[in-house]
């Protein structure tokens, strides 16, 4: 499969009449579709040269001339560009790039800045809340109230920046209506849900990943970005410093979502102690490195995708990577931890924040304690929770198999009644593939002998991978 090309190269593809096709995008028209020029070659090399020498030709867009009777999605544009973009992260730049091109262009763009009215906005919010996916082809009705709020905090602080610099008299988005954000029910797995949650992780491989998430509650961008420099097995204690987003250029390392997120959280024996284990079959700077591109963390997204996977297999509830988090706090709770703790513990600006979240927490707290109190003062004997809701503690739940083994693994088949095989498949860094087998009486004993020989084949590759370097370092 060829290599993806990076955003803004453009694309080239094969056409039916066997020529090669170049297309790049220069820019997009008032309803935010793009708009494309294109080179045709009969090899692929001269159309990728012949489309590197377009884009060398096509001027950038030039500033927009700041005047109040400009296009509002003009100004929009020039607002992002100027007063926004350096200072939000490259997550929150497609945000609001999105938001022009899908939504302020569209819909507002050809309306002077100056003639933009609170009804123009309010029917944008209503549109988007009613039709926004079905008019786009993206499903049906409309966006969630957040996104619906999403749109209106852009416009609103686009438009504010326009009465700072005179351009507007007042800002017609302070008069707008805009549908509140409901709270969800927050959505935390049982105690026999989490044992099974890690049970079938387990046998996924994917264990170590879902067991810290469970022992810390860190985002998931943060959990992805961790590397064994931020882990003291002597002390436990584990530095969160930085995550891990994708952008349009691929996956990019950058500082946490706020300076509160900067912490040192310290680790249960148990978890370190699985870690250390762990630690001897991962030969990479990553706690969690992607198994298919070299140095380079575990996509978040894939991560997401795998929990969705290992929850129907292990006959759990729907969930979030982010309510695992809530799992943790929920749990830290309700096992003593204090607000201000937990707050630290995940990286909240404030306590006040915490407490806000988790409110319906605290508040079966207090009333388990009113009832202590009252047992107390009637001289009875207060039953602990664990006596007056019995609970299993553990679970009989047997990880549910699939039939596709997860990538360098290796291959197990049943060559007879008595005889299973396994087989491994090495790609050696020179570039050379070798195969291994192995053969028991039981697939267990097989699983184990594969896996002991895997662990073998990746100390010869990573051998010869530091012998390559060196040979090359040398010469």
């Amino acid at each position: 499969m060829g290599r993806k090309r990076k955003s803004g190269d453009g694309t080239v593809r094969l056409r039916k009449d066997g020529r090669w096709e170049g297309r790049v995008v220069i820019g997009y028209d008032d309803k935010g579709l793009p708009k494309t020029k294109n080179v045709l070659a009969k090899t692929k090399t001269e159309c990728e040269e012949k489309l590197n020498a377009l884009k060398n030709t096509i001027t950038p867009p030039t500033p927009a001339k700041v005047k109040a009777d400009m296009p509002f999605g003009a100004w929009a544009e020039h607002w992002y560009e100027t007063h926004s973009k350096s200072a939000i992260r490259p997550s929150t730049q497609r945000y609001y790039e999105g938001i022009i091109r899908l939504y302020v262009k569209p819909k507002l763009g050809h309306i002077p800045l100056n003639k933009l009215t609170a009804n123009d906005l309010q029917q944008l919010y209503t549109w988007l809340k009613t039709e926004a996916r079905l008019e786009q082809g993206d499903g049906n009705g409309g966006l969630s109230d957040s996104q619906v709020r999403g749109c209106h905090s852009f416009c609103s602080r686009a438009l504010e920046q326009a009465v700072k610099e005179g351009l507007i008299p007042q800002n017609p988005a302070a008069g707008c209506k805009f549908p509140s954000v409901q709270r969800k029910e927050m959505q935390v797995l049982s105690r026999e849900e989490m044992q099974r949650l890690l049970i079938q992780a387990k046998y996924e491989g994917y264990y170590e990943v879902f067991l810290l998430e469970l022992a810390t509650g860190l985002r998931l961008g943060e959990l992805m970005a961790l590397q064994w420099e931020d882990l003291n097995f002597t002390t436990g204690e584990l530095r969160v410093n930085k995550q891990v987003t994708r952008t349009k250029d691929g996956l990019v390392v950058s500082e946490p979502k706020t300076k509160a997120a900067v912490r040192t959280v310290i680790l249960p024996p148990p978890v370190l102690d699985a870690l250390k284990e762990y630690r001897k079959t991962v030969d990479s700077r990553w706690l969690f490195p992607s198994p298919k591109i070299d140095d380079q963390p575990m996509s978040p997204g894939n991560i997401s995708h795998k929990l969705q996977k290992i929850l129907r297999n292990a006959d759990c509830k729907h969930v979030r990577f982010h309510d695992l988090r809530h799992v943790f706090a929920t749990n830290a709770l309700k096992h003593g931890m204090d607000i201000k703790t937990l707050s630290t513990v995940i990286g909240h600006v404030s306590s006040a924040t915490t407490l806000n979240v988790y409110s319906h927490v605290t508040d079966e707290m207090k009333q388990k304690a009113a009832v202590t109190i009252d047992r107390g003062i009637g001289k009875a004997e207060p039953q602990s929770i664990q006596q007056a809701v019995p609970q299993k503690t553990m679970t009989d739940f047997q990880p549910a198999k699939d039939k596709r083994r997860k990538n360098n693994t290796g291959c197990l088949m049943q060559r007879s009644e008595n005889r299973w095989e396994g087989r491994y498949r090495m790609v050696m860094p020179d570039g050379t593939k070798k195969y291994r087998c192995v053969s028991a009486r039981t697939e267990e004993e097989c699983e184990a002998k594969l896996a002991e020989l895997i662990a073998t084949a990746r100390a010869e590759m990573a051998a010869q991978k530091e012998r390559l370097k060196a040979e090359a370092r040398a010469s």
